[in-house]
């Protein structure tokens, strides 16, 4: 691929629900600021009430961090081998973006199991892009975006096959 055709992973968002705020979200809150090299995260709140959750309106239920560059690169490649390396077909949408969970994060190195702490787990969202998007986000002179720097579903799994050798099974 050309200059404005090769892929690349725009950003990493990074959240975690821990279903309460107090305590358990601060303890939460510090384990992905650990985990994520020290990137700092903002909390999440929920939009409806939800009953069976015991969620209502407005309540703060978890937190979420963005990373982006190198240090989105380098969780990536260490989240992936959590997950062996593989993601299915299913877990990328139609425009590239692709999401997957870590079940503990103890898996991650250099974290333990704390009995005071807890286990926790996080989902991953994977925003892949192509070089050239900005002219459709910025605010001056805006324009749409051409079809050809869209990413499709299967130029991002052959991405991720490339550079990060992951198995994309069906």
């Amino acid at each position: 691929m050309t200059g404005m055709q090769q892929l690349y992973v725009d950003k990493i968002v990074v959240h975690m629900s821990v279903g309460e705020s107090g305590d358990k979200l601060i303890k939460g809150e510090t384990l992905m600021t650990e985990i994520c090299g020290g990137a700092k995260s903002v909390r999440t709140i929920a939009r409806r009430t939800v009953p069976a959750f015991g969620l209502r309106k407005g309540q703060v239920m978890g937190c979420k961090l963005t990373l982006r560059g190198e240090a989105a690169e380098s969780f990536l490649e260490t989240s992936l081998a959590i997950i062996e390396k593989k993601i299915s077909l299913h877990q990328f949408d139609q425009n590239g973006n692709f999401g997957f969970g870590i079940e503990e994060h103890t898996d991650y190195p250099g974290q333990s199991y704390d009995p005071q702490i807890g286990i926790y787990g996080m989902d991953i969202n994977v925003v892949i892009e192509k070089k050239g998007v900005r002219i459709a986000r910025r605010s001056a002179q805006k324009k749409k975006l051409p079809t050809k720097q869209h990413v499709r579903r299967d130029e991002a799994v052959s991405f991720m096959k490339e550079r990060f050798n992951v198995e994309v099974v069906e």
